[in-house]
C-alpha cells in the first residue's frame, strides 16, 4: 500500500475560498489554473488518492491555513487550459497534448479558527517548512507527516 502524502495548496480567497469548497456538491471539486512546472509535476506526478491537503488561503488578511482536504482523483488533464475564453486558457495545450494537469479534492474539515502565518512561523517544528522559506511561492508545494501533525495540533488547540 502506499504511503499517504502530505500537501498544501494555495489559493486567493477571494477566487476560491474554503467556503466555497464547503459549498460545493458533494463538498469536492477539481483544482484548475495551476501554471507552474513545478507545482503542475506535483500533481500529475505525485498526488494520490488518499493524499491529504492542507488548505491555504494567500493573499488574504492575514494568509492562512484554513483547514484539510484529501485527494479523491488521480491528475488528468486541466481542460481549462483548452478553453479560449477561460482565464487559465494556454494555447499550447490541446487535448492531444495537454501540458497542464489538475486532481480533485474533497473537504475533510475546516478550522474553527484559521492559523495565521506569523503563527505558523513561531512553531519550531514548522521551521523546516516550505511554506516559510523565504522566497517560496509554489501554490502546490509537499508538506512532511510531522508539519501536517504539528498544524492539526495547532488547530485543535484553537477550538
Amino acid at each position: 500500500m502506499a504511503t499517504t502524502k502530505y500537501w498544501l495548496m494555495k489559493t486567493e480567497p477571494t477566487s476560491y475560498s474554503i467556503q466555497d469548497l464547503a459549498t460545493e456538491k458533494k463538498r469536492t471539486t477539481f483544482w484548475d489554473g495551476v501554471r507552474n512546472y513545478q507545482a503542475r509535476n506535483y500533481m500529475r506526478d505525485e498526488m494520490k488518492i488518499g493524499d491529504k491537503v492542507l488548505f491555504y488561503h494567500s493573499n488574504a488578511n492575514p494568509p492562512a491555513i484554513t483547514g484539510v482536504a484529501t485527494i479523491v482523483r488521480q491528475s488528468y488533464p486541466d481542460h481549462t487550459s483548452w478553453d479560449p475564453d477561460n482565464k487559465h486558457y494556454d494555447p499550447k495545450s490541446t487535448a492531444q497534448n495537454p501540458r497542464w494537469f489538475m486532481v480533485d479534492i474533497k473537504l475533510e474539515q475546516i478550522f474553527d479558527q484559521p492559523i495565521p502565518l506569523d503563527d505558523l512561523r513561531s512553531v519550531a517544528a514548522l521551521k523546516e517548512m516550505e511554506l516559510l522559506r523565504k522566497g517560496s511561492r509554489l501554490s502546490v508545494q509537499p508538506v512532511r507527516k510531522a508539519e501536517f501533525d504539528a498544524i492539526l495540533k495547532l488547530a485543535n488547540k484553537k477550538r
